[in-house]
């Protein structure tokens, strides 16, 4: 305190009021109540992911520069020369065309058969007493047996088809000549023009069942009015999917495309277990999945091998936009 005087001279005593303590800026306090309990929540994983995701990235495009083995810490950069090396590498080029080829056909099928199933499971039944759309009877028995490959393992998937496509004692051919059908007995995984396709079979095998899953979920969502108001106006089954169910659903099938779309980029299960080689015959199977596995571990060129993870990054970032853009329309909602 400090002494002062009064107006009538007497000294008299001034005190001090202790200063304000300055919070913080009311902008910043204003962010933290909207934003930072969120964000408390989410430095923990976004620090995980930026670990052990983003950063084997970034890692693998500096590898990507380099002659490194893959096996000493020993490596020097040598620029564009492995990219250079990919773009005149022949055995490359045929793995991205089978890539692309997989990438065309998987998809379409898988999700075309998990919509047409899901859609038989859910809307394709009879119609019951006060109800004018259903199921088939017994729809959660086939939802189970249609999922049960998602339960396998794909190596055990993997080796159960290559038992199955044995040309000598396998039972394809076994059930084709069972039947009298002899003459389309085939070499199947021995043959270049069959073992591409014989492998997408087993791809869309294994998916399909967890897209009608995904799908029946979805449409078990869908108002039934809507379908008896439909039929009620004298659509079909055929119209009601095109005009109700896949545009309620199509949110769902982009995003079904896209994951599926990179399954079909990798591949390399089913070329690494089923296939004569493995990649063969003759090439016929040869994915960038396995190209860059062999680059690694047989050729120990590691800097090559991280160039075509590079060019696989670069084709599922290319495939991703482009489903987004082409499949973008207003969002419906009921």
């Amino acid at each position: 305190m400090q002494k002062v005087r009064t107006q009538t001279g007497a000294p008299g005593v001034r005190k001090e009021t202790p200063g304000r303590a300055r919070g913080p800026h009311p902008k910043v306090a204003q962010w933290f109540r909207k934003y930072g309990f969120v964000t408390g929540f989410l430095v923990l994983p976004v620090s995980l992911y930026a670990v052990f995701v983003i950063s084997p990235f970034i890692q693998a495009i500096l590898y990507s520069f380099t002659d490194w083995t893959g096996l000493s810490s020993d490596f020097k950069m040598v620029g564009f020369d492995n990219y250079d090396w990919l773009l005149h590498d022949d055995l490359f080029w045929t793995a991205v065309g089978h890539n692309v080829l997989l990438l065309l056909v998987v998809p379409l099928v898988t999700l075309g058969l998990g919509l047409f199933f899901a859609f038989m499971l859910n809307v394709g039944g009879r119609g019951r007493k006060n109800a004018a759309v259903s199921g088939v009877r017994g729809s959660t028995f086939y939802k189970v047996v249609y999922f049960f490959p998602q339960v396998l393992s794909i190596a055990i998937v993997a080796l159960l088809f290559q038992f199955t496509y044995n040309p000598r004692n396998g039972a394809l051919n076994a059930f084709l000549g069972g039947i009298g059908l002899d003459s389309l007995e085939q070499q199947w995984l021995a043959d270049p023009q069959l073992a591409l396709w014989c492998l997408m079979v087993v791809m869309v095998w294994c998916n399909v069942g967890f897209y009608v899953v995904l799908f029946s979920a979805g449409m078990s969502s869908i108002p039934k009015d809507f379908y008896e108001a439909a039929l009620l106006d004298g659509a079909n089954r055929i119209t009601t999917f095109f005009r109700i169910t896949l545009p309620l659903l199509w949110d769902t099938v982009q995003t079904g495309w896209i994951y599926m779309g990179i399954l079909a980029l990798d591949a390399f299960a089913v070329v690494q277990i089923m296939t004569v080689g493995p990649g063969g015959p003759a090439d016929s199977t040869q994915v960038l999945g396995y190209y860059v596995y062999t680059k690694t571990f047989r050729d120990g060129q590691a800097g090559r091998a991280t160039s075509i993870g590079v060019a696989m990054l670069i084709v599922t970032m290319i495939f991703a936009v482009i489903v987004s853009k082409l499949g973008r329309r207003e969002r419906l909602e009921y």
